[in-house]
């Protein structure tokens, strides 16, 4: 079974850390992006996000949203799935978007990612 809390860095060695999960399987975190940690101005972005409930399967889904601080205007989300790989090692596959602000509904088109 994957346990989701913990420290874990994607393949853009992004650092991400995952609270432990409440009983409602709620959890809370710091983020810090490659470009936070390699611009000289480090800051620790925080995230809340939920797990679905583990009794329904052993390798949970869930999903988080990060408030990046003063280096961004924008809103990500991300959703995944906690896995165990052949070796044993625990693998979090995930989804992002990413939503900057502009400034007309004409706009609007270039404002997701």
């Amino acid at each position: 079974q994957c346990d989701l809390s913990g420290l874990w860095r994607n393949e853009q060695e992004s650092l991400m850390e995952i609270s432990a999960l409440r009983d409602d399987g709620s959890f809370q975190g710091k983020y810090l992006t490659r470009v936070s940690l390699s611009g000289g101005c480090t800051r620790v972005s925080p995230f809340r996000g939920a797990q679905q409930d583990l009794g329904e399967a052993a390798w949970p889904t869930f999903g988080f949203t990060v408030r990046w601080e003063k280096f961004s205007n924008a809103t990500a989300v991300f959703v995944g799935q906690c896995f165990v790989d052949t070796g044993g090692k625990e693998v979090l596959v995930i989804a992002w978007l990413l939503r900057e602000p502009v400034g007309s509904l004409e706009d609007d088109w270039r404002a997701t990612r």
